[in-house]
């Protein structure tokens, strides 16, 4: 069953936040991961969702998606978005029907 990485960012620092995109999509689709939405415009229409970046990764299924996310190939790269951004992230199990 297929996994979700979803995570809302708000970017604090534009230029390292921009050396953190250009590394990360390579690595990204390298661990069987694709983008289903990366940064696109939000329009609200119910609430106040906080919203700022979003992104939301598709994985074939969870293992798979935490494998990379808990790795020593990502960790450099996650601690340099965690040093130029605020994200909220949560990785979500599919539907299965």
């Amino acid at each position: 069953m297929a996994a979700y990485l979803i995570a809302n960012i708000t970017v604090k620092d534009p230029a390292r936040f921009a050396e953190y995109r250009e590394k990360v999509s390579p690595m990204i689709a390298a661990h069987g991961g694709r983008y289903l939405i990366r940064g696109g415009a939000v329009t609200v229409v119910e609430g106040e969702p906080g919203l700022d970046r979003v992104v939301v990764l598709e994985y074939p299924d969870m293992e798979t998606l935490k494998r990379f996310y808990h790795g020593a190939d990502y960790a450099p790269l996650l601690a340099l978005r965690e040093s130029c951004t605020v994200s909220h992230v949560a990785l979500i199990e599919g539907y299965a029907g």
